[in-house]
């Protein structure tokens, strides 16, 4: 799950390049391997309401087989390069915006899981329960992290 801040609100022709992206974005992750399931734009665009404080977030949530093939999704081919773009129409929001955990196969997180899921890392930090990316867990609980390079070949 994530969570942005509109700089304006939807309609706003300043938002057009983030909405025409919606869709191919949306279609781009289907097609990925490790996709298993995302909220719908109609849905995920939304106002979620008051949350720790913030109005006016929108959310994307989706389901990966693994942390690899979201990480492949996200900061890979075409999706990367609206990640370089979101300070056009995203402000920043304070902390953790970003949360990870393991769902069981065969269930989709809601919207409510997903903002407690988010509140409890912004909370208590990094655990099982939720993680970011730079403090993963296993799915048994165990850390996780992301591989760094020693530097060595």
């Amino acid at each position: 799950m994530n969570v942005a801040r509109p700089r304006h609100p939807q309609d706003d022709p300043r938002m057009a390049g983030f909405r025409e992206a919606v869709a191919r974005i949306d279609l781009l992750a289907v097609q990925t391997p490790g996709y298993v399931w995302h909220l719908p734009a109609t849905v995920a665009h939304v106002n979620p309401g008051d949350f720790a404080g913030m109005d006016n977030l929108v959310l994307n949530l989706s389901v990966w087989t693994d942390f690899a093939s979201l990480e492949a999704f996200t900061y890979r081919g075409a999706h990367r390069r609206y990640l370089t773009e979101r300070e056009r129409w995203f402000d920043p929001v304070p902390g953790p915006t970003f949360a990870l955990w393991w769902v069981p196969a065969g269930e989709r997180p809601t919207v409510e899981e997903a903002s407690r899921r988010l509140a409890y890392l912004r909370r208590w930090g990094p655990s099982v329960r939720a993680f970011p990316v730079l403090t993963r867990f296993a799915p048994d609980g165990t850390p996780d992290g992301p591989r760094r390079r020693t530097g060595r070949r």
